[in-house]
């Protein structure tokens, strides 16, 4: 399952202050109840959309997130205590689609808990974002389909200070210099590293909290898990105790390709969704397409989400910013390898099936029985002619 996200996050230190005035409502009491404005050219309500197409993120808005947040219109109520914002659901022309969506924070606002089991605890969720090793993981008792593939590559990697190891190229050489990797106890990453040989288990620290602090006491004797999409930005600029360039590998290009943050829905739900996911898949398509080219007015709603939130995630407009152009640059936001944006590649699928499946037994979740890609994502829904680029 996905790393719990506290990437500097509760008791960082030295980070970027925010002052941001918040456009919405502390208790949800004014948040807009019905969608505003003509429907343009995708009218979702006719299509079989719910009134609100409710959205369960993974964790506090990010610009990972950035083209969800591109749905909502000018329209947009924030509901502090709730930890969610609603608004008009809206085309890539700014139009109407005739319902609402509400956005959901995860991580501490739903107990750090999987968003599938999220999703099988409140039946009103329309689509929550589930990596798709979770998927698998989950697939006998809480089974989800992926049906839009937001982040082609995810962004979780390894880092490393550049100064201490200057020969360092990938996390194998990391293994191979004996460096302490500091990472989130769990990860089923690390036990793909650790049983491929990239790494070894006596070099792993579990004990990763989501701070700074391990890492610079270290003095860049250790590597570290992350975002590729944050810390380097954030170690360089805004921790203050470190303030230098680091280093690092995805963890995809090591050969564990997870789809990140897949809009999933509840595999119960597939077929009494599957018109309103028919008509409602492309535009989302379209709104990942668009933050990318712009990800301004995405990137204020986030940093101003954070921090009306107030969980203890600090999360600067410069960070989203940064967040946003890298996912351009490597392509983490991309195109599926048929040029489409948006597509699970099934060859892909069944390899990281294979590579989970043993760990996730062992672990004592096992995956269900003759599990096979069409059972955790379709690209039945994707509009083929959108792309990224």
């Amino acid at each position: 399952m996905r790393s719990i996200r506290t990437t500097i996050g509760l008791a960082a230190l030295s980070m970027t202050a925010l002052g941001l005035t918040a456009c919405g409502s502390d208790d949800g009491g004014s948040a807009a109840a019905a969608p505003t404005g003509e429907v343009g050219s995708v009218d979702l309500a006719a299509a079989g959309c719910p009134e609100t197409v409710v959205i369960q993120t993974d964790w506090n808005p990010e610009a990972e997130h950035g083209g969800i947040y591109q749905l909502v219109g000018d329209d947009a109520e924030i509901d502090a205590g709730a930890k969610s914002v609603r608004g008009t659901l809206v085309d890539s022309n700014g139009d109407s689609t005739g319902v609402m969506v509400e956005i959901r924070a995860g991580g501490p606002a739903i107990g750090f808990q999987a968003v599938s089991a999220q999703m099988y605890t409140d039946p009103d969720i329309t689509l929550g974002y589930v990596d798709t090793d979770e998927a698998i993981q989950l697939s006998d008792s809480q089974p989800t389909v992926g049906v839009l593939a937001q982040l082609d590559i995810s962004p979780q990697m390894i880092m490393w200070d550049p100064e201490t190891y200057p020969d360092v190229e990938t996390i194998a050489d990391l293994g191979e210099a004996g460096a302490t990797v500091r990472y989130f106890e769990g990860s089923a990453y690390m036990d793909y590293l650790t049983g491929a040989g990239i790494l070894d288990e006596a070099q792993l620290d579990g004990s990763y909290d989501g701070t700074p602090a391990a890492f610079v006491a270290a003095g860049g004797q250790d590597a570290q898990q992350g975002y590729a999409s944050a810390e380097p930005f954030i170690y360089e600029n805004e921790v203050d105790a470190w303030g230098k360039p680091v280093e690092y590998q995805l963890i995809h290009d090591a050969g564990f390709e997870v789809y990140a943050s897949s809009l999933s829905v509840r595999a119960d739900q597939l077929e009494d969704l599957s018109g309103c996911m028919s008509e409602l898949i492309p535009v989302m398509q379209q709104a990942d397409v668009d933050y990318i080219a712009d990800p301004s007015g995405a990137n204020d709603l986030i940093v101003e989400l954070v921090e009306e939130y107030d969980t203890g995630w600090q999360y600067s407009l410069e960070v989203a910013d940064y967040a946003a152009q890298t996912m351009e640059e490597l392509e983490l936001t991309g195109n599926g390898t048929d040029g489409v944006h948006g597509t699970f590649d099934t060859d892909r699928l069944q390899t990281l099936i294979e590579q989970t499946t043993p760990i996730f037994t062992e672990q004592g979740s096992p995956p269900a029985d003759g599990l096979a890609p069409e059972d955790i994502a379709t690209n039945e829904f994707i509009d083929d002619s959108i792309s990224v680029g």
